[in-house]
């Protein structure tokens, strides 16, 4: 890739201040953790025992059925504070099966969402997966591809993770109908600690890298979205260093990533806290001709991003009061949404 910095000052400026109005389409594509949204059936060659009626979380029917209308719930409020109609793509991740994003989807057509699930059987040890919903009202489903991880933990055993998920389809707006790239992610977890677990999440990074590569080959101006629980802060060594994705604008070169959330870490808001203070895992890096796109081309542009830590998600009392609401906290069910925040961007684009 070229890293050389070549775009003009002023029209990013410009791009950079743009409002919506009765002038602009938006469209918001978020990611969002679901934390263990495991159905109550055993899946053979998974570790879900632990979600099973019988198992250590007494996973039953009812458990489930609140898990699912919590999380369509969540989903279907997505993007709404630039967007009645919601988020036009939603990716996730620590999904169990297709059972369960079905589900889902179709718990949100109670909430004015209609959503195409998507997802990707991939080899992680515990059974989850990264999948996508989209609304095809606002988005042309192409072309879905799983990418699996050839990597090595520090004692020679093999990562067995997540599949990035790599959507290929066409934003619309006004019947005109433009190319994107999403990459959905769930890199490996910080297991046995940061320092030791690094390799695998700069291995992860490595092979996002080379699927943005190949598209680039093939689109050298293509707009690419990397979105996903990268168990890494912007400014770890997989994400600052092996992605270099970057924390200001300035700082993009020519098919360069720019880190849409990273100077919201620096103010102190983040998508999960851990020990009483916060990291920013749910991270969303775009490419550079996505966030360098001028406004008068009638292209789609970056405008914001978001984390989505409503009131609703929050715990709202008690020494874990401002923290997100989640599912479960030693071993107690606690009825809530996930042990992460959805992040979000939104994109516009000229009338």
């Amino acid at each position: 890739m070229k890293h050389t910095s070549f775009f003009v000052v002023l029209a990013l400026c410009m791009t950079m201040m743009v409002k919506a109005d009765n002038q602009t389409f938006v469209r918001c594509i978020a990611f969002y953790n679901l934390e263990n949204l495991f159905d109550t059936i055993h899946d053979e060659g998974k570790n879900d025992y632990e979600y099973l009626p019988d198992g250590g979380n007494k996973w039953t029917g009812l458990k489930y059925e609140h898990k699912v209308k919590n999380m369509a719930y969540a989903l279907s409020q997505l993007g709404t504070d630039e967007d009645p109609r919601g988020a036009a793509c939603i990716g996730v991740c620590e999904v169990e099966n297709m059972r369960c994003m079905e589900a889902v989807a179709e718990k949100m057509k109670e909430y004015g969402r209609n959503m195409v699930p998507v997802l990707l059987e991939g080899p992680d040890r515990r059974g989850v997966d990264c999948g996508f919903f989209y609304n095809p009202e606002m988005f042309k489903f192409v072309s879905a591809k799983g990418h699996e991880l050839n990597a090595h933990y520090e004692d020679g055993g093999v990562v067995k993770t997540r599949l990035q998920l790599e959507i290929n389809g066409y934003l619309t707006g006004d019947g005109e109908f433009e190319k994107i790239h999403i990459i959905v992610n769930h890199w490996p977890s910080r297991y046995g600690g940061e320092l030791r677990s690094r390799p695998t999440r700069d291995s992860a990074a490595m092979l996002t890298l080379s699927i943005c590569d190949s598209i680039y080959k093939k689109e050298p101006r293509a707009k690419i979205i990397i979105m996903g629980d990268l168990n890494d802060d912007p400014y770890n060594h997989s994400c600052a260093e092996v992605l270099k994705a970057r924390k200001t604008r300035e700082e993009v070169g020519e098919q360069g990533f720019f880190n849409t959330l990273w100077q919201k870490l620096d103010r102190g808001i983040g998508s999960l806290a851990y020990n009483g203070s916060w990291n920013l895992f749910d991270q969303i890096i775009i490419s550079e001709p996505l966030m360098n796109e001028k406004l008068e081309n009638g292209k789609w542009t970056y405008w914001k991003s978001q984390i989505f830590n409503k009131d609703f998600l929050t715990i709202q009392d008690g020494k874990d009061k401002g923290t997100p609401l989640r599912t479960h906290k030693g071993g107690v069910w606690l009825d809530g949404y996930g042990d992460h925040y959805p992040t979000m961007i939104y994109l516009i684009k000229k009338k």
